[in-house]
């Protein structure tokens, strides 16, 4: 061994490198791992509301069991909307000041879809898991039109759901007229007037979740009330989700006496559905389906003059006729009429 200048013995010296330094990393800079927590606790739900950042769920389908939710930072940005079936954890007492968090969104049903016009492109989800679509639509004042139930359909052949119409003021007008445009669909027709029975309409709706959707002024509240004859106070408690209360520009479900949801959805003005092509609608009616095979390339199905050879005119009996009526919500979906 040989020695420094001052004649200490010469230490045998290493090589450092940048692996030899440990640095921990900062806590924005750390891996993040793709698993997240399992949540086997949590207890199935449904959303009954939506308000700024908070929904109010029922716990097991029991009205009387509500809690007010928060979305978990594991969702991100999952959107959750009145009717999704959700896993939830936390406090779960539904004691004032308490909030517990949704951790899972199960996979929807169906969905009734709407935009804000037909140049919107952002789809928004307006009701998930709804068996079925009631279209209420007032005989008079203010009379009915055709667009927005014509749409209206569209929604609810391409989401999944049974659609119903729903007809109130029966006793301003004759209802068998204006019933008489969808009879070709067979969309099931129920009678809403101050003075008609309501016993087959409940009936339909029981142990079922149903959207509402209508006009401002067909009578939507009115009909809501007398299906729910405890609405304002179902109201107040399944969308007191603390920030805010239900108005007319939030959907809210509520709890039917004998058993199922009503879904009340603001009055609308107009029915986007830019999402929506001239096939999906077809692909709701399985005869139709089969016949657009057939169709040339870039068929819209709309018939002459446009498509001259449109395999739906190769129809007979209920079949054409269906296609007939098919025909006319697809010219719906073409001019955006829905007034």
């Amino acid at each position: 061994m040989g020695v420094d200048v001052d004649g200490s013995p010469l230490l045998k010296r290493r090589q450092y490198d940048e692996s030899d330094v440990r640095v921990r990393p900062g806590r924005g800079s750390r891996p993040r791992t793709k698993d997240r927590p399992a949540h086997l606790d949590a207890m199935d739900g449904m959303v009954v509301s939506v308000d700024r950042g908070r929904w109010g769920v029922v716990l097991d389908g029991d009205p009387d069991r509500s809690v007010t939710t928060m979305r978990a930072r594991e969702l991100g940005r999952t959107p959750i909307v009145v009717g999704d079936q959700v896993g939830v954890v936390g406090d779960l007492s539904g004691r004032p000041d308490t909030l517990a968090r949704i951790v899972r969104v199960d996979d929807r049903a169906t969905v009734l879809r709407r935009t804000a016009d037909d140049t919107d492109p952002y789809e928004r989800v307006v009701v998930a898991n709804a068996s079925h679509l009631l279209i209420v639509v007032a005989l008079a004042d203010p009379p009915p039109r055709t667009g927005l139930v014509e749409r209206a359909l569209v929604a609810a052949y391409t989401g999944g759901l049974t659609p119903v119409l729903c007809l109130t003021k029966s006793d301003l007008a004759d209802p068998d007229e204006f019933a008489a445009h969808f009879a070709d669909l067979a969309v099931p027709v129920m009678l809403a007037g101050q003075d008609d029975d309501l016993t087959e309409l409940t009936a339909l709706l029981h142990n079922r979740v149903t959207a509402l959707i209508g006009h401002s002024g067909v009578g939507k509240s009115t009909l809501v009330n007398r299906l729910v004859p405890d609405a304002a106070r179902a109201t107040g408690v399944v969308s007191g989700v603390g920030k805010g209360r239900h108005t007319s520009t939030q959907s809210v479900a509520l709890p039917l006496p004998d058993g199922g949801w009503v879904v009340d959805t603001p009055g609308i003005r107009s029915f986007g559905l830019a999402h929506i092509g001239s096939d999906d609608v077809i692909g709701a009616f399985s005869d139709l389906a089969v016949a657009v095979e057939r169709c040339p390339r870039g068929c819209t199905h709309l018939g002459p003059p446009a498509d001259p050879e449109c395999a739906l005119d190769t129809l007979d009996g209920q079949s054409l006729r269906r296609a007939m009526a098919v025909r006319e919500l697809l010219a719906a979906l073409a001019t955006n009429d829905s007034w």
